[in-house]
C-alpha cells in the first residue's frame, strides 16, 4: 500500500470505533500509526490518550475521513486543534466542501480495505494522507492577537491607590514596549506586518493590543505574566472552516481570481472548484502576489470581475503566461454573493476575487466535462484541460499528454480496372454529396429548432425576471412591515416596563402614606414622639438636615450612620439643643465624650417606627432609655469625682513627703 513518492513522516490515521463525539460518554477510536511504511494499530483508544500519543510521536498529519468524529462542533474542534503541538496538521482525506467517499478514494489510489473494520479504515486514512490525498483543515486565520494587560485588579483603593495604579500601569507599558520591540525586529526579518491599539491610563497603559498578520508559530512572543502585567497570545478563529487540498509533488494547474487595489483579494481554485486559497492583503507588492499564487500551483486562468482588465491584473497574467478571463458584463453584487456563499468570505475584496475565479471556472466547466468524457480515465485530466485552455483541441491535448501522435488516415487504394474505377468513384462521390446535403439540411432544421427554443427560453427568462422583481418588491414590503412591527413591539415592551415601575412606585407611595398616617395619629394621640433622621455624622449632613427638617431645641434625633464622628460634629449637635440622640451603631470615643460632657443623652438600639425621612418613638420606650442613660451617666460622674478626689489626695501626700524631706 505504500507509495514512496509521497510523505515519509509519521502519520496518524483515526476512525471512530465505538460511540459518537456527540454522546455523553467519551467515544473510543481506532488509531493507525504510519511510520516508515509500517503501520502500528491501537484499538479502542480515548481522545486524551490520542493527544498524549501525538505529543510523544509529533506526527506530520492526523488523517480522518470526517473531522466531526473528533469533536461535535466547530467550537470543540478549535479546542482540539489548540491542544495539538506546533506543526501537526489535521487532514480530512475525503476532501473539503466537495467530499468523496473513503471507499471511492481508496479504489482510485489502488488501496482496498474492509469498510466495516475501524482499524482498516484508520489505516486507509493514513495511507491516503501519505499519498497527498485530502484537504488540510484550517480553523485559524494567519493572524495572531497579543494582549498586554494588568495581571490583577486595582481594587477599591485607599491612601496609596494612585501610587499603586501608577506602578501597575507602568508595568503594563514596559511589557508592551518590550513586545513591540520584538515585533519590529521580527517583522523586518520575516516580512509580516502588525498593528497596535493602546489604552493609556494613569502613569502608563491600561492595556495594549497587537494584531500581527502572521501565523502563531511565526510570532516570537509567548503568553506569560508577572506580578503586575500579563501577556496573552492567541490565534484568530476563522468564521468558517477552510479546507486546503494537500499538494502533491507536481504543481497542479489552477484558476486564480484577483481583486486589485490597495487591499488585494486573491482566490485560487483547482479545476475541480476546490478552494485552495482565499485571502486579502493590504499593501502587498506585485512580486509578493506572484510568489503567493505560485505556492499553490501553476495558474492556467487569471480572472477579474471587471471589464476591461486592470493593468495590475494583466501584469500578473503575463508573469504566468496565463489566459485572461473577464465577464462580458459587470457582475452584480447579488451574483457575487450567490457565487461565494458556499465557500464563505471575510470581506468585499475576498468576495470579488472569489467571484472572479468562480466566474472563470464556470466559463470552462462545459469544456472540462467534454474532456472528462473523451479522454481516457487513466490520463492526467488536469494537464489535458490545461492544454485545451491554452488553445489545443481535445485530441491534440491527449496527444501531448500521451506523447503518441495520432496517425493520419490515409486513403485505401483499391485495385480496379480504369472503367470500373471511374464509375465507382463517381458513384461514391455522388453518394457523399447526397449525404452531405442531407446533413446540411438536418443541421439547418436543427438550427431553426434551437433558435425557436432560444426565443422561448428568452421569453421565459423575461417572465421569471418580472416575477422575481415582483417577489423582491413584496419581500421588501414584508421586511419593512416586520421592521415596523419589531419597532412597535420594542416600544410596547419599554412602555410595559415603565408601567410596571410606576405601579411599583405607586404601591410603595401608598404604603408610605399609610405609615405616615399611622405616625401622625400616634403623634396626635400622644402615643409617639417625632424623631428626625440624620443620615450621617458629618457637618454637611447636619446642616442639610437642619435646613430641610428644621431641627430645633428639644427634638429627638436618629443618627443613622454614626461612623466618622468627631468632636466638631458632636459639638454641632450639642449646639442644636436637642433632647436626645438615638443610634444603632457605635460612635467614636471623642464624640461620645462631647455628648457626655454636654449632658446630652446618647441612646443605643431604641426601637423606632420609620417611613423614609420620618420616624416616631414610643414615649415609654424613650423615657425608659433616658432613665437608663441617666443612671449610667450618674455612675460615670461619681467615678470621675472619686478619681479626682483620689488624685487630690495623692498630690497632697506627695507634697507632704517632699516637705518632710
Amino acid at each position: 500500500m505504500q507509495n514512496p513518492d509521497y510523505q515519509t513522516g509519521v502519520i496518524f490515521g483515526i476512525d471512530i470505533a465505538k460511540g459518537s463525539s456527540r454522546a455523553r460518554e467519551l467515544p473510543r477510536y481506532a488509531v493507525a500509526v504510519l511510520k516508515e511504511g509500517e503501520v502500528t494499530h491501537h484499538k479502542m483508544v480515548r481522545l486524551p490518550r490520542i493527544l498524549k500519543m501525538v505529543r510523544e510521536e509529533h506526527p506530520e498529519y492526523i488523517a480522518v475521513d470526517n473531522i466531526f468524529e473528533l469533536a461535535p462542533s466547530k467550537k470543540e474542534l478549535v479546542r482540539f486543534l489548540e491542544k495539538l503541538p506546533e506543526g501537526v496538521r489535521l487532514v480530512q482525506v475525503t476532501g473539503g466542501l466537495h467530499k468523496k467517499s473513503l471507499l471511492h478514494l481508496a479504489k482510485e489510489n489502488g488501496l482496498s480495505f474492509n469498510q466495516f473494520d475501524p482499524n482498516e479504515e484508520a489505516e486507509a486514512c493514513a495511507r491516503l494522507a501519505s499519498m497527498g490525498v485530502g484537504s488540510e483543515v484550517s480553523l485559524f486565520e494567519d493572524i495572531t492577537k497579543i494582549k498586554v494587560s494588568r495581571a490583577r485588579s486595582l481594587g477599591r483603593g485607599g491612601w496609596s491607590q494612585n501610587r499603586y495604579r501608577r506602578k501597575v500601569h507602568g508595568a503594563v507599558r514596559e511589557r508592551s514596549r518590550e513586545v513591540e520591540a520584538i515585533l519590529k525586529k521580527a517583522s523586518k526579518e520575516h516580512g509580516y506586518t502588525y498593528t497596535s491599539r493602546i489604552s493609556s491610563g494613569f502613569g502608563g497603559y491600561v492595556r495594549a493590543e497587537f494584531t500581527v498578520y502572521a501565523k502563531r508559530n511565526q510570532v516570537p512572543v509567548g503568553s506569560g505574566s508577572t506580578a503586575d502585567a500579563q501577556i496573552r497570545v492567541s490565534n484568530v478563529v476563522r468564521d468558517k472552516i477552510q479546507y486546503t487540498p494537500l499538494t502533491r509533488v507536481k504543481r497542479r494547474p489552477t484558476i486564480v481570481g484577483i481583486d486589485p487595489g490597495t487591499t488585494v483579494g486573491i482566490a485560487i481554485l483547482s479545476f475541480d472548484a476546490d478552494l485552495l486559497l482565499l485571502k486579502s492583503v493590504r499593501g502587498i507588492s506585485h512580486d509578493e502576489v506572484v510568489k503567493l499564487i505560485a505556492e499553490y500551483g501553476k495558474p492556467a486562468v487569471i480572472g477579474t470581475d471587471v471589464t476591461p482588465t486592470p493593468g495590475s491584473v494583466e501584469r500578473i497574467r503575463r508573469s504566468f503566461n496565463a489566459v485572461i478571463s473577464t465577464p462580458s458584463t459587470e457582475i452584480s453584487s447579488e451574483e457575487k454573493i450567490a457565487l461565494g456563499r458556499p465557500y464563505g468570505y471575510s470581506n468585499d475584496h475576498e468576495r470579488d476575487s472569489l467571484a472572479a475565479a468562480l466566474y472563470a471556472h464556470r466559463n470552462y466547466k462545459n469544456m472540462f466535462s467534454r474532456v472528462e468524457k473523451k479522454a481516457p480515465p487513466h490520463l492526467n485530466m488536469d494537464k489535458i484541460k490545461l492544454y485545451v485552455i491554452q488553445g489545443a483541441s481535445i485530441g491534440e491535448a491527449i496527444e501531448k499528454v500521451t506523447g503518441v501522435p495520432v496517425p493520419e488516415k490515409k486513403p485505401v487504394k483499391v485495385l480496379e480496372t480504369p472503367d470500373e474505377g471511374t464509375e465507382e468513384r463517381d458513384r461514391k462521390i455522388s453518394e457523399k454529396l447526397k449525404l452531405k446535403d442531407t446533413q446540411i439540411s438536418n443541421l439547418r432544421d436543427y438550427l431553426q429548432e434551437l433558435k425557436k427554443e432560444l426565443k422561448s427560453k428568452d421569453k421565459r427568462i423575461s417572465k421569471l425576471e418580472l416575477k422575481l422583481e415582483k417577489m423582491r418588491e413584496a419581500n421588501h414590503l414584508q421586511i419593512r412591515k416586520d421592521k415596523e412591527i419589531e419597532i412597535r413591539e420594542h416600544k410596547i415592551s419599554v412602555l410595559k416596563k415603565d408601567l410596571r415601575r410606576s405601579k411599583k412606585s405607586l404601591k410603595k407611595a401608598h404604603s408610605n402614606i399609610k405609615k405616615l398616617k399611622q405616625i401622625r395619629k400616634m403623634e396626635i394621640k400622644g402615643e409617639g414622639i417625632p424623631v428626625k433622621i440624620l443620615l450621617s455624622f458629618t457637618r454637611e449632613a447636619i446642616l442639610e438636615t437642619k435646613d430641610h427638617l428644621g431641627i430645633k431645641k428639644g427634638d429627638v434625633i436618629f443618627l443613622q450612620d454614626a461612623s466618622g464622628g468627631s468632636t466638631v460634629t458632636a459639638s454641632m449637635v450639642v449646639e442644636l439643643g436637642v433632647r436626645a440622640v438615638i443610634t444603632s451603631s457605635d460612635v467614636t470615643y471623642a464624640a461620645e465624650d462631647v455628648f457626655f460632657r454636654a449632658n446630652l443623652p446618647l441612646l443605643k438600639n431604641v426601637r423606632i417606627q420609620r417611613v423614609d425621612d420620618f420616624a416616631v418613638v414610643d414615649p415609654a420606650l424613650l423615657q425608659e432609655a433616658l432613665d437608663g442613660w441617666e443612671k449610667e451617666a450618674e455612675r460615670k460622674r461619681q467615678e470621675e469625682k472619686e478619681k479626682k478626689l483620689k488624685h487630690l489626695v495623692d498630690e497632697y501626700r506627695s507634697e507632704r513627703r517632699r516637705g518632710l524631706t
